[in-house]
């Protein structure tokens, strides 16, 4: 009797330690969609000006930036990500692969405020000096947020290519292929689902990703649309980081800022659930 009684406390416990997860969550989405919704109509959502001087907030701009950043880190980090995936699965021997796996993952710990601090010191002087324009600009952003993106890509394509079973590549090596030849026909086929998993959690991960952004593109006080990646741009999260200590608490201003977050949070839980799809739609697909 008393090692059920045990048992049960024991298993609701962790039941209480497991929902506190998703409390924390719906109470932060409450609260933002509490403070923002009353801001989010058509001209919010289909407005190009954002002037919150002259009452205007439309966010097609902004939203149009931050995709214009993300995107084109994420092209950089698949460039370098997925190569660098493959080497580590199947060229890199395993004392070589220990360390570049291992200094790979050691980019997450590095703070975003410390990456950011090198852009402003030594990335934006370098391409002021080589480039042109003022360094401040979106290709900065892009090479920040591209070193951010690129463990999450590198880590989870690298587990998905290495859970291949490894007699495909020894019937693949019998049936004469080579190397290169199972990889591309082999390997990446069977494990694009954690590899197409992996760039979209590197997409939601740079959309949101607010210090180092903040400190390297510029954060215009009239967005617009860029026309070069030396322009300077203002995406999401550095709109609400800059006027969030000005704005007046309960003012359009303070509830379009909160509207952006909630848009914000829409996008990344799209991507996330999108990631999650893939991954389940590939793993029923195989069983």
């Amino acid at each position: 009797m008393r090692r059920q009684i045990r048992e049960k406390l024991i298993e609701r416990g962790l039941f209480g330690a497991a929902s506190t997860s998703i409390i924390i969550v719906l109470l932060i989405v409450l609260f933002m969609v509490l403070e923002g919704c009353s801001a989010i109509n058509f001209n919010f959502l289909f407005g190009y000006e954002w002037n919150p001087s002259h009452e205007k907030f439309g966010i097609v701009t902004i939203v149009i930036s931050t995709f214009y950043i993300g995107l084109g880190a994420l092209a950089i980090s698949i460039c370098i990500g997925i190569p660098s995936a493959i080497f580590l699965s199947e060229y890199a021997h395993e004392t070589i692969r220990n360390i570049i796996k291992s200094s790979v993952e050691m980019l997450v710990g590095i703070p975003s405020i410390v990456l950011g601090f090198f852009g402003l010191i030594v990335l934006i002087p370098l391409i002021r000096e080589n480039i042109g324009g003022r360094g401040e600009s979106i290709l900065a952003g892009w090479i920040i947020l591209s070193i951010m993106t690129l463990p999450h890509i590198i880590s989870l394509s690298e587990d998905a290519m290495r859970a291949v079973p490894n007699s495909f590549r020894e019937g693949s090596v019998a049936l004469g292929a080579t190397k290169w030849q199972t990889v591309i026909k082999l390997i990446l086929p069977n494990a694009k689902s954690g590899v197409l998993a992996s760039i979209i959690l590197g997409m939601s991960s740079a959309i949101g990703e607010t210090m180092a952004v903040l400190m390297v593109i510029g954060n215009p006080n009239i967005p617009w649309i860029p026309n070069s990646i030396l322009d300077q741009v203002r995406v999401m999260t550095s709109t609400i980081v800059i006027e969030i200590s000005y704005a007046v608490w309960g003012s359009p201003h303070q509830q379009s800022l909160f509207a952006i977050g909630v848009v914000l949070f829409i996008f990344v839980a799209i991507m996330t659930s999108i990631a999650r799809i893939v991954v389940k739609g590939e793993i029923r697909r195989k069983w």
